[in-house]
Formats: structure tokens, C-alpha cells, sequence
């Protein structure tokens, strides 16, 4: 391809995002690359936000790029790639970008009939999936899922869809609004005291990055159970001792350990149980079969808008569960209006 215009979301300055024009690849497609129009990628506030806002930022190199997974449109394939051809939907990790180039090993079918802007949330369902594919906790083990942002909230219907009795712990009434809306069964602060819970919880997925959910998720969780820190600790949020999480999970035997996702290998591999490729790829059939309900919780946004959407965001101006950009929305025969 020659004279290719591509525009990519790029974070230009502390607490500024634009979308800019780039340099996009003319070199013709290698062996086993592929190419393609993006019409939606999802939005990871949680990451994202993190190399917006004022946090670190004085160490950060501008301009930065984001972006957390992308569908796109495929339109060449190269001469190696056999099963999949133009006019195909593809996902793949890629950035908020008009166009996506990717080795074919790097993206995944879409399921014939599943829009782009609810098969792109595989991505979210993916950082919650490696704690599934690791932890010992077996159905139907009680399961408490802290923070109900998008990660959070879809880890609770994970965990249902595979049979452990769940509960997700949420301040903000409207998150948890939404995860009752799929039937799951919530609650504003971990049940210390609920006999129900209490010392019975096999597992705590802990999706808000708040010290003090840890704290109680210590607490909770049975003797030798797990509490895994999906949510990332950003930054400090609370006056806690280490001394309060520390005695309980000497004492209560609590297996207190990361949730990075990337504990899964990205592609199957010999001697080790699952890959993250595989979690999205059954996340997108999950969402197709309607076995994850995901109606109602995106909201799609045009690129040029990216200026508002992050300062939204940042500020919790948002209701929405999980914002999405829509590439179809780009007036691809004139220069975007920037936005800051």
C-alpha cells in the first residue's frame, strides 16, 4: 500500500490527549502480516488514565501512545496467510489507531455476526481470565470480586458462567446497579461480618487497585485461600499500615499474590495450561453465545472527541461502564479537528 493516512490517539502532554496523524508503513505486507481498517478499539481507563493524568508525568516521555485492543476490518493479507482473507473482522492488542498491521498470529477471528464494539471488550475479559487459569480455587468455590469497573464487572460473569457462587463488592451504587442488572449478587463493602462469606471465600479477585480492599480481602478470604491483585496500586490511596495486611496474611495463611495477566503465556505452549490468545478468543464466543451479557455497558465515542473522553474519564464525569472508540465515525477525507 502507498500514500496510506493513518491517525492514532497520542497523549501529548500531562492531562492532554489528541488524535494525530502518523506515518503509517508503505513496505509491502511480509510473509505473514496483516492489514486492515480499525472500526473499534476499547478504552483501559485504569492504564490509560495512568499515563494521562498527573502521576509519574514528569518522567513520562510525550508523545505517548495508548490503547489496549482493537477490531479491525481486514484488507490485505500477505502471501503466507491462508485463512483469512479481505473483509474479514479481526482482534487483535492493538493501539487506538485508524489502521492496524499485525503478524497473522497476533489477531484472532471475530464470530460471524458479533459486532466490533462488544467483540472488542475480549480484551478486558482477558486481564481477569489468567486469574481463572491459575488460581486453585475449583466451582462451585465462593468467589468475591472487588471493584466493578469494566474489568471487575466482567470477572464476576466470568466466574458465574463457570459455576463459583459470586459476589462483587462495589461502592458506587451505579456500578453496582449494572452488575446486579446481569444477575449477579453485590454488595457496597466486603462482608467481614456475613457468616456467609466470612472465612468461606476461596478466592478474592481484587480488580480496584485500593489498599484497603486488599486489607479486607485478607480478612475474608479462608485459611490458605487466594487474594489476587488484578487492579493495579497506581499510586498511594489510603493511611494503611503494611503491618494490617501483613499480620493477616501470616497468620491467616492468605496466598496473597500478583494478577498480571501476562502469567499466561500470549500463545499455547508446551507444559503450560492455557493462553491468553485462547481466553480471548472463547471470550469472544462467550459474548456471541450471550453467555457474557455485554449490552448496555459500552459507549462508543468518536476519535475526534478523544480530548473530552479522557478528561471525562479522568475526572468521572462517565456513567458508563466502558468506553469505546468508534473508527467508523472518522471523516476519513479531512484532517481531524484536534482536540484537547
Amino acid at each position: 500500500m502507498s500514500d496510506v493516512r493513518a491517525w492514532q490517539v497520542l497523549v501529548t502532554a500531562k492531562e492532554r490527549a489528541q488524535l494525530a496523524e502518523v506515518r503509517w508503513p508503505t513496505a509491502p505486507l511480509k510473509a505473514n502480516e496483516v492489514e486492515g481498517r480499525t472500526l473499534a478499539s476499547v478504552v483501559s481507563a485504569g492504564t490509560e488514565l495512568h499515563t494521562y493524568g498527573p502521576h509519574g508525568a514528569e518522567k513520562r516521555q510525550y508523545p505517548a501512545a495508548l490503547g489496549y485492543g482493537a477490531v479491525f476490518e481486514v484488507e490485505a493479507v500477505g502471501q503466507g496467510v491462508t485463512d483469512v482473507k479481505p473483509g474479514d473482522l479481526a482482534y487483535t492488542s492493538g493501539r487506538h489507531c485508524s489502521r492496524q498491521r499485525v503478524k497473522r498470529e497476533d489477531l484472532l477471528p471475530v464470530p460471524t455476526g458479533l459486532p466490533a464494539e462488544k467483540a472488542v471488550l475480549t480484551r478486558m475479559m482477558g486481564i481477569s481470565w489468567s486469574t481463572l487459569t491459575t488460581t486453585r480455587a475449583r466451582p462451585p468455590a465462593r468467589v468475591i470480586v472487588t471493584g466493578l469497573g469494566p474489568v471487575g464487572h466482567l470477572a464476576t460473569q466470568i466466574f458465574a458462567v463457570c459455576g463459583y457462587e459470586v459476589l462483587g463488592v462495589e461502592p458506587d451504587e451505579r456500578r453496582r446497579a449494572i452488575a446486579r442488572s446481569k444477575g449477579i449478587a453485590v454488595r457496597a463493602a466486603v462482608p467481614l461480618d456475613d457468616p456467609a462469606w466470612t472465612d468461606r471465600a476461596d478466592l478474592v479477585v481484587e480488580c480496584s487497585g485500593h489498599e484497603l480492599a486488599v486489607r479486607d480481602a485478607c480478612k475474608v478470604v479462608r485459611k490458605r485461600g487466594e487474594v489476587v491483585l488484578v487492579g493495579v496500586p497506581w499510586h498511594r490511596r489510603a493511611d494503611l499500615q503494611a503491618h494490617e495486611i501483613l499480620y493477616d496474611v501470616f497468620y491467616r495463611f492468605v496466598d496473597l499474590r500478583s494478577g498480571w495477566e501476562w502469567e499466561v503465556p500470549g500463545q499455547p505452549t508446551d507444559f503450560r495450561i492455557g493462553s491468553r490468545m485462547e481466553n480471548y478468543a472463547f471470550g469472544m464466543q462467550w459474548i456471541a453465545e450471550g453467555r457474557i451479557d455485554v449490552a448496555d455497558l459500552v459507549v462508543l465515542k468518536d476519535p475526534h472527541e478523544v480530548g473530552q473522553v479522557y478528561s471525562d474519564l479522568h475526572h468521572r464525569r462517565l456513567e458508563d461502564l466502558v468506553v469505546v472508540f468508534d473508527w467508523t465515525a472518522l471523516n476519513w477525507l479531512a484532517s481531524p479537528a484536534w482536540s484537547e
